[in-house]
Parts: C-alpha cells; structure tokens; sequence
C-alpha cells in the first residue's frame, strides 16, 4: 500500500502525511493521534472536552440490541466522519488504518467485517453514525492506547455506499471516533458537610474524590482544602462523630507498596485535619487498603481515577 506513510512520534501518535486534502467542513481538522486516509474530506466534526461514550466490543444482533459487548468510557471525544477519494475500496481503507494503529503501538479490543459485524452495526454506534449504507461491505475495529496521561480509545469504522447516487455512490466512507480518557476537571463541585453527613447516615461511609496527591506522594496538594474545610466542619456538627480516613489507590506497582502509599496518605489526611483545622485526633483513624477495594476496573484510566481517592467511615 502506499497511500499512507506513518510517522510515529515520541507521544505514540499515529500520523499520516497526506497529499492536499478537498473541502473540509469548516472548523475541522485531524486528530493528532490518528490522521485521515490520504485524500479523504471531512464531512462532519465534533468534539467534546468530557462526556460518555459507548464503545461497541461485540457483535450486534439488530438496531434495538445494540452491540453484544461495550465498554463505558469518560474524557475527550472527537468524532470525524471522512468520505475517501473515488476509486477506493472500504477493505483499502480500512486496512491503512488497522496497519497504522497497530504500528502506533495500539492494542485491538475488537475487530470484525461485512456480516461478522452484524446487522444494522453502524445503529449500535454511541451516539449513532450518520453512515448507514451496506452491511455486506462493512469494517470495523477498536483498539486502545495506554498513556502514562491516560489511555487513548480509537474506534474505526469503514462502509461503501453502494445503492446510492450522486457524489456518495460507491464511495467509501469512514468514522473515526477517538475517545481521550481523563478525569473530569475537577473542583467545580464541592460535597459539603451536609452531604457527606447524609451519605454516612445512609451507608456508614462516604468517598472523597477532592483531596488531591502527587502520583506516588502522599502529601496532601494545597488544592485539597475546600474538600478539607468540609470535613472539619461535619466532625464540628456531630461531636460523637468517630471516623476511619481510609486511602485507595489503582493498581499501579505492587500490591504491599500500594498498602504503604494509601495508608500514609491517610496519615496525612488526619494530620492535615489534626494541625490545619483543629480537629480531635481521637475521633480519627487512618487506614490504608491500596487497592484491595476498588469501585471500578482498573484496565482503564477512567476506573482508575474513581480507585483512587478517601474515603470517610464511620465507627
């Protein structure tokens, strides 16, 4: 094939120089992970700097079944469709793309063609595809990147329009959805004193995700405080109120290393809230699981973040 040439950058960013490109919806542009086919256009662009996205892992069965398997992500969506040049063939496309990705270092999570996909698969795309042409002449693959500042999801789907006429007719087209998972910014809202005190009331415990800590640090950031104001003031309104501080990590490095990081940032929390906010020390205990209970899988950045953070118990 040489319609694309790759250059891999340090960041793992799959690129493609591309030859001079036809019209563009205005306001496009190529994702800097992954580029276009040489040659295609853009005929549709959208990005959102955090939301939810479905990414099918699976077969599907029909338009209301959806996919047979996905997993649920969270960051920075970017979605492009592309038309290809004429006189290109979906499986030429597509192939460039697989090739290109797995050269990127990206691993395959799922990957099927024409009636392997099932029916109606472009339906099954969260949110849906404006692409509904021939199934029989469908591809599809989704793969994963992970980056030390958060794993990358890129989803390529690949479908010729056959059955139609005007400047769609045999052409083929291709949605890109790249999915950037991160944290959501954090800050913006606050669990006060009032709801964690209904929280703990409901279910004995409440989890905090506004005390912040360096990657492998367990002193407490400045950026903490608001979250630790809080706290002070729900051990002021309830002087009965006993707490275990207990610390949660992901499953980044060992396991008895994870025990020590948790259990010291923990140590720090109560600390913070001893000599900071004048709390009792006697009605706080730190504790440190690492990450022996986590809320969510940690095979993804987005779980990972929800493992890590403290959580107040009540004794």
């Amino acid at each position: 094939m040489r319609t694309l040439r790759i250059l891999l950058a340090a960041s793992g960013a799959v690129m493609f120089f591309v030859a001079a490109r036809a019209a563009d919806v205005p306001g496009s542009k190529d994702h800097p992970v992954i580029s276009r086919y040489s040659g295609s256009e853009i005929l549709k662009y959208e990005t959102k700097d955090f939301d939810s996205f479905s990414l099918p892992t699976g077969q599907v069965r029909d338009r209301r079944s959806g996919a047979s398997s996905s997993q649920a992500l969270e960051g920075r969506i970017t979605r492009i469709h592309y038309r290809a040049p004429e006189g290109r063939s979906a499986l030429e496309v597509f192939r460039n793309y697989e090739q290109s990705l797995k050269a990127g270092g990206f691993t395959s999570l799922y990957q099927c063609e024409n009636q392997a996909c099932g029916n109606d698969f472009s339906y099954a795309l969260n949110p849906p595809s404006i692409m509904h042409f021939s199934g029989k002449d469908q591809k599809y693959l989704a793969a994963r990147l992970s980056r030390p500042t958060g794993d990358v999801y890129v989803s390529v789907y690949t479908t010729a329009a056959y059955g139609v006429g005007g400047a769609n007719k045999n052409r083929v087209f291709t949605l890109l959805d790249v999915v950037e998972v991160k944290p959501m910014q954090t800050g913006q809202v606050v669990v006060d004193a009032n709801a964690m005190a209904r929280e703990i009331a409901a279910s004995g415990r409440v989890a905090l995700y506004g005390i912040y800590f360096d990657s492998g640090k367990a002193d407490v950031k400045p950026e903490s405080q608001d979250a630790l104001v809080e706290i002070a003031k729900l051990m002021k309104q309830d002087a009965a109120l006993k707490l275990l501080v207990v610390g949660h990590t992901d499953t980044a490095g060992a396991f008895d290393y994870n025990i020590d990081l948790s259990r010291r940032r923990a140590q720090s929390v109560v600390q913070a809230l001893v000599s900071g906010h004048g709390v009792d020390g006697t009605r706080l205990k730190p504790w440190g699981v690492g990450y022996a209970a986590p809320v969510a899988s940690n095979r993804a950045e987005d779980g990972r973040a929800k493992n890590r953070r403290v959580e107040l118990v009540a004794w």
